[in-house]
């Protein structure tokens, strides 16, 4: 057999690529609907409409204006352009200072709403056969979601937004060979440059929202061609008029997709808007005013990137000195290794995790993470090696404000703990999942004899 026919069949057996499926009669499961990944499509959705109005207003230019606004102490000062629009928005727009209030909130869930959907994915075993392709489209729509926070978090351009962005402008120029190449490409020449915030500008609201769009297009266009996964039932069920066997996976007995979940994704998305206007109006975000424009003569106290970021920035703070090594005329740098290699890294395993953990057959039913023990204990060590690198992110918090003590006494023991505690408690929990007493289902129960004819049904009946 030819590798393109290898290829070919291997995406039939997962997209059902030669039948079609009307989308309306699809089936979702009644009881495990996982709305997570519904919360973060909503919030891309706010995303786009609150940026949109913001977009009326910003000015993505570094050239100095003079300040004639709402806040007494810029008053009549010269400022760069993008950091008096920001000011402009913040206090002078009627609900300018909602609306970015609003968009920073949809940024920081929309990643966190990623970041749990594929934790309840993963711990479930639901990326498995015939559902690879859309965990690794998942894998890169969170890199994504994080490129667009980045991009965004340097647009107003204040001084501490500036100088923590100066660490991705660092991290860009480490590469060896092409860094200069992509530092002029992405922040225009050395930073802060005249062309620093257009780039990231035309990155945060044109590039990155397309590729982030058509990312979603594609996750849900695979959702829709294969089935839904659901959760193994207790016992027989009569649905439609039929009975439907507990292990019958070609069945989904659930709602359709119009009109009750249409129903249950409305109330989703009005939740979604309500708690995200509710933190937009009680919590304030990055205080511009306080920090002032950017200022490249000083730097502030305490400069750190937001939480989905920290852990990156914490192997950087934790690489011993002597990771920077020269090959030839080629010099590879410990900003190299830890913001580049390492989180590199980290995204590359969980996009191959699927091909690891694999299942000959396609599987339809989630799986209990309690029957599920090496897997489970990985997944718990990956959970326990991110936090830490987070913690080490903040070491000078620790260290100080915790501990009374230096980054110097901390930095070791978080170097070791970063080594030695995710495969401790990974360890940890294999043993005691595999020592347990559970009596999940099996992945023998889990799948069907006739695999390839499984289809969707909804109350008994099918999609087509």
């Amino acid at each position: 057999m030819s590798r393109a026919k290898q290829l070919y069949d291997w995406f039939d057996t997962r997209l059902d690529v030669e039948n079609g499926q009307t989308f309306l009669g699809k089936a979702f499961p009644a009881e495990d609907s996982f709305l997570l990944g519904e919360v973060a499509l909503f919030c891309f959705l706010l995303l786009v409409l609150s940026g949109i109005f913001l977009g009326f207003f910003f000015e993505p230019s570094t050239s100095d204006v003079e300040y004639d606004g709402s806040v007494q102490k810029f008053q009549g000062e010269e400022m760069p352009e993008a950091f008096v629009s920001v000011l402009h928005i913040t206090y002078d727009v009627p609900f300018g200072m909602f609306i970015r209030r609003l968009h920073h909130w949809a940024a920081h869930l929309f990643v966190a709403s990623i970041g749990l959907h594929m934790l309840r994915v993963f711990f479930t075993g639901a990326y498995r056969n015939p559902r690879e392709p859309n965990w690794i489209v998942g894998t890169g729509l969170a890199a994504l979601a994080m490129g667009a926070a980045y991009t965004g978090y340097a647009l107003p351009f204040d001084e501490f937004a500036a100088t923590a962005t100066s660490i991705g402008y660092n991290l860009t120029i480490s590469v060896p060979l092409v860094g200069d190449f992509f530092g002029q490409v992405i922040f225009g020449g050395e930073f802060p440059s005249s062309a620093t915030i257009p780039r990231l500008y035309f990155l945060h609201v044109l590039v990155i929202p397309m590729l982030i769009a058509g990312g979603l297009a594609l996750h849900m266009a695979i959702l829709v061609r294969q089935k839904h996964t659901e959760a193994p039932r207790d016992d027989d069920l009569t649905a439609g008029g039929r009975e439907v066997d507990k292990d019958d996976d070609s069945v989904i007995v659930g709602l359709p997709a119009f009109p009750n979940q249409a129903a249950v994704s409305a109330v989703v998305f009005f939740f979604t808007a309500a708690t995200l206007s509710a933190l937009a109006g009680l919590l304030p975000v990055h205080n511009i005013a306080h920090y002032g424009p950017n200022d490249p003569a000083s730097t502030p106290g305490l400069i750190m990137p937001d939480w989905f970021l920290m852990w990156v920035y914490g192997f950087l703070k934790l690489l011993p000195k002597w990771a920077s090594f020269t090959v030839g005329p080629v010099h590879v740098s410990g900003e190299f290794i830890g913001g580049v290699v390492l989180p590199g890294l980290v995204f590359a395993a969980v996009a191959v995790w699927p091909f690891i953990d694999r299942t000959p057959e396609p599987t339809h039913f989630t799986a209990d993470p309690l029957s599920r023990p090496w897997q489970t204990g990985v997944g718990v060590a990956a959970v326990a090696f991110v936090m830490i690198a987070s913690i080490a992110g903040m070491n000078n918090i620790l260290a100080d404000k915790v501990l009374g003590t230096t980054t110097g006494v901390v930095n070791p023991i978080l170097q070791a703990a970063l080594l030695l505690v995710p495969p401790l408690v990974g360890g940890l929990t294999y043993l005691l999942l595999r020592n347990g007493d559970n009596e999940s289902p099996t992945d023998e129960q889990e799948i069907a004899a006739d695999g390839d004819a499984a289809a969707d049904a909804t109350g008994g009946e099918s999609d087509d």
